[in-house]
Parts: C-alpha cells; sequence; structure tokens
C-alpha cells in the first residue's frame, strides 16, 4: 500500500520502459498523459517512487515461514496499491516500489529482528572511488539520514535500513551477498541500530 498523498507523486524520477526520440518522447507524454525526462541523450518516461506503507500479504508469508519455508517475494518492490478516495476499494498505481524500502517494510511487519540488505559491496562507503574513501562499520539511524549517498544505489538501502532500525528498535546490516556468514556473526557490514551512536569507521 502506497499513500495517494505521498510527496513523489508530484514528482515522477523513477526511469520505465524503452528509450524515446525527443519528438517521440512528447507526442507520447500528450497521448498518454506520461511525464517524461531526458536520460542521457534520449528520452524516456518517469513514474513516481512512494514509499511503502505496507504490504498486504505480510500474513501467508509469516504463515509459510512458521511451516519452514524459504519465501520469496516482494520482487521488483512489489505492485503499489492505494484506496480510492473516500473508499476501502484498492486500485493499482503507476508506480515503482524501491525494493529495499519494500524488504524494510515486510521486515517490520513480520517482526523480523534482524533485516540483512544484501549486495554486491561490503559496506556501506563515505567518498566512495576517492583515495579518501572508507567504510561504515556502524551508524545510528540519524547519522545514516544525514549521509549524502548515491540515489540509484547506496542510497535507498540506507534510507531503508534506517527506517526499519527506527521502527522496530533491531538492527539491519548492509553488506555483500557473498560475506553472508559474516554479517550473521556481526563480523561483516554496516550495522545500523538505535543503540549506535553517530558513525563508526572501520
Amino acid at each position: 500500500e502506497v499513500d495517494s498523498d505521498d510527496p513523489a507523486f508530484a514528482n515522477p524520477t523513477k526511469f520505465v520502459g524503452p528509450v524515446y526520440t525527443d519528438t517521440d518522447a512528447h507526442r507520447l507524454a500528450a497521448e498518454r498523459g506520461w511525464n517524461v525526462r531526458k536520460d542521457g541523450e534520449a528520452w524516456r518516461r518517469v513514474v513516481p517512487s512512494p514509499i511503502p506503507q505496507r504490504i498486504f500479504e505480510a500474513r501467508p508469508v509469516e504463515w509459510l515461514l512458521e511451516h519452514g519455508c524459504v519465501v520469496i517475494c516482494a520482487g521488483g518492490g512489489g505492485i503499489p496499491t492505494m484506496y480510492r478516495e473516500g473508499t476501502r476499494t484498492l486500485v493499482g498505481v503507476e508506480a515503482v516500489i524501491d525494493k529495499d524500502r519494500a524488504s524494510a517494510v515486510l521486515a517490520e511487519g513480520l517482526g523480523a529482528d534482524l533485516l540483512v540488505i544484501a549486495t554486491d559491496v561490503d559496506a556501506v562507503y563515505l567518498d566512495w572511488g576517492t583515495p579518501e574513501q572508507r567504510a561504515v562499520a556502524a551508524a545510528h539511524p540519524d547519522a545514516v539520514r544525514t549521509l549524502d549517498l548515491p540515489a540509484g544505489s547506496m542510497g535507498p538501502k540506507a534510507e531503508a535500513a534506517a527506517a526499519f532500525a527506527s521502527a522496530t528498535g533491531h538492527q539491519c546490516v548492509i553488506g555483500a551477498l557473498d560475506h553472508l556468514p559474516a554479517i550473521l556473526a556481526g563480523e561483516s557490514g554496516t550495522r545500523v541500530a538505535v543503540g549506535e551512536s553517530g558513525l563508526e569507521y572501520r
């Protein structure tokens, strides 16, 4: 579920679909009511990316987990819906849900005591790709929210981690998928938790 008043609806930013020429993009925007933006040298459609509020199917997921199943769900962030104004009728929304934010909402709904956001780097880095780059070992959610991280990669992961830790009091760890045993042992990744103070570097 997403909120119809989410500010993202006023500022669509997520690119979807194929690339178009300037002429075709603006023609399609006029014909179909699309928002379009330049993506490199071409044009593409953009849609909103509202923050997920809850996942309706959390109860069946919980039942499956209780019965020993490995559950794979919320692929691509899931399908966004909202209640039609003044009703209890759910309608689909043309939007894209960030998969890390969806995972955090699902973990909160399931009462998870740990959320692992597995990626292809071993931690959150500040000044990535420069001689001054440094890995964050641990951080308070408020400190994470102050970091200037890339919107298309680590930014949403850090936002999801901070949201989960703040809402639940439990920790979230961002780290490399191939370091999963070390992450679970508390030996790898960036730990985001309300018990941390500020930022701690490795």
